[in-house]
């Protein structure tokens, strides 16, 4: 029975068997991305969207999603399109030559390139490779939103190809990453990897007695810290959704006290949805 090596979940796959990511799929006992070209969400946003707020400010990008996610955060804010399939009537087939073909219409609106957000990129790798190596003989540039769940060996297989990452670092308890469906200390290792070979940005969705104690933020801080002290961090404002929707959002004096103490550590620290 093949295993899809792609993350930390393993996923051994019996013939058509899909893996937890909703998106990998046992096929002739090959691991395949069924979500490869399927698109569900499309738009050229501002830089700052995704968010990058040291990496060409002021830029637009073209943000590409599919579906599927290889993690299961009860307050997904993006859980409509990482539930999709291809089967959604909204979902659109494109092949990789059509998307770096239409960044490159879009440079007179100003983009720089093409962002791959919305659900989790990393698990249609072999698409999401495939394009920014054709956006890169381009001179586009290339920007992953990730969770940050991916096994060392395809992480520094892609590396080269992207220019820019945003990792959600979603809390700094493995207590909490297990609500995720997560594992800690992946996401740590991608950091730890990625911010040496290219412009790395980190946020913290901060959501009421989940992750919000002054205590977790002054370790992730510091651990930040001693990774590269430069590594912007964006603190962002919790509103409930999917099924945390019983939750407060987060309060903003909250977010300012995470703030300053995130600051005796990091040099830049950005608050969001506020």
């Amino acid at each position: 029975m093949p295993t899809c090596e792609l993350c930390f979940h393993n996923c051994s796959l019996e013939e058509g068997q899909t893996g937890f990511c909703r998106a990998r799929r046992n096929i002739n006992g090959i691991i395949v991305p069924i979500n490869a070209q399927w698109i569900t969400s499309l738009a050229l946003d501002p830089i700052e969207k995704k968010p990058l707020y040291h990496f060409y400010p002021g830029s637009k990008i073209l943000s590409i999603g599919s579906f599927g996610c290889n993690l299961a955060c009860p307050f997904c804010q993006n859980h409509s399109i990482a539930t999709m399939s291809f089967h959604n009537k909204h979902a659109k087939q494109m092949r990789f030559e059509e998307l770096v073909n239409l960044a490159l219409d879009f440079i007179p609106q100003g983009n720089i390139g093409i962002a791959f957000t919305y659900n989790e990129p990393i698990i249609g790798y072999e698409f999401v490779l495939e394009t920014a190596k054709l956006a890169k003989q381009n001179k586009l540039k290339t920007v992953l939103v990730t969770n940050g769940t991916i096994n060392e060996k395809y992480l520094l297989a892609i590396l080269p190809y992207i220019d820019a990452m945003n990792i959600d670092l979603k809390g700094f308890t493995q207590e909490y990453y297990s609500k995720l469906n997560g594992n800690l200390e992946q996401v740590k290792r991608t950091i730890e990897l990625s911010q040496s070979r290219t412009h790395v940005e980190l946020t913290s969705l901060i959501i009421p007695g989940e992750n919000d104690s002054e205590e977790d933020i002054e370790k992730e801080a510091r651990w930040i810290a001693s990774v590269n002290p430069e590594i912007p961090l964006h603190l962002s404002r919790f509103f409930p959704n999917h099924l945390w929707m019983d939750k407060q959002s987060t309060l903003i004096d909250t977010l300012f006290k995470l703030e300053a103490i995130a600051k005796q550590y990091l040099k830049y620290v950005h608050l969001g949805n506020v």
